[in-house]
């Protein structure tokens, strides 16, 4: 008679097994490189991202399961549960900066659907919304220029003296962010060290009593003035043959056209 253990044992031998083909089927799967908009200086030397890149694989139609489920499209997480299976560098979806993630997700529409994407924009002229197309393949990226220590930080000093070293947001932090406090929350995630204090404690007493709002403004237009990321605009033909150049939203549709 089997001990309770050769059953575990053999339970976990069948999870290994069905992991391990799994493995194997996807990695027969063609797989691109995408590079991110940040060029991996948001990332620490230790982390494989600072590399500035992320292998993705091709979408199929078990995939296509993700898009249309109902909570994950409820609460939000349904385009990181699709990157999450789709990146098969070795790296958690929560590591990665919230300024890469379109890039991300715009290549795997690119590679799954192709690169025209219908929107609805308005001419400018005749503030009439009319139907257009966008090559998303044309999209400019807005690289970073900021330089970077070894743990992916950069250096901020305000006018008074004090100095602030802050990063970019990453999944993590944002899940993170007390939507009743959404600046001081926002604050407290984005700076990592107040003149040569990196305790938690510090950053927030600095934050609630000596960041006066002003200076917070002003740290908050450098950030985001040097944001990098895919540039949503696209340059368009009006009603009269004209051009005009207009910012679009991507919807739903962008992974389900």
């Amino acid at each position: 008679m089997a001990k309770h253990t050769d059953r575990y044992d053999d339970k976990n031998l069948i999870e290994l097994a069905k992991k391990t083909h799994e493995f194997t089927q996807k990695s027969i799967l063609p797989t691109e490189v995408v590079y991110l908009p940040s060029e991996g200086k948001v990332y620490p030397k230790s982390s494989i991202l600072r590399e500035g890149k992320v292998e993705m694989r091709y979408m199929t139609a078990y995939d296509e399961d993700i898009l249309t489920n109902g909570s994950y499209i409820a609460d939000g997480t349904v385009f990181d549960r699709l990157l999450d299976e789709l990146i098969t560098t070795d790296i958690s979806i929560d590591d990665i900066a919230a300024v890469d993630k379109d890039a991300l997700i715009i290549s795997a529409r690119i590679v799954s659907y192709g690169s025209i994407y219908d929107v609805t924009v308005t001419d400018p002229k005749t503030e009439k919304e009319l139907k257009r197309s966008v090559d998303l393949k044309t999209l400019k990226t807005k690289k970073i220029n900021l330089t970077p220590d070894d743990n992916g930080e950069f250096t901020y000093k305000l006018k008074n003296g004090t100095t602030i070293k802050y990063h970019f947001l990453t999944g993590h932090d944002i899940k993170g962010i007390d939507e009743k406090r959404g600046i001081s929350s926002f604050l407290s995630k984005a700076i990592k060290q107040v003149d040569d204090s990196r305790e938690q404690q510090d950053i927030d007493d600095y934050i609630r009593y000596k960041f006066l709002v002003a200076e917070s403004k002003e740290f908050r237009d450098h950030i985001v003035k040097n944001t990098p990321g895919l540039v949503m605009q696209y340059e368009f033909e009006g009603e009269n043959g004209s051009t005009f150049i207009a910012g679009f939203q991507a919807g739903a549709d962008l992974l389900w056209p």
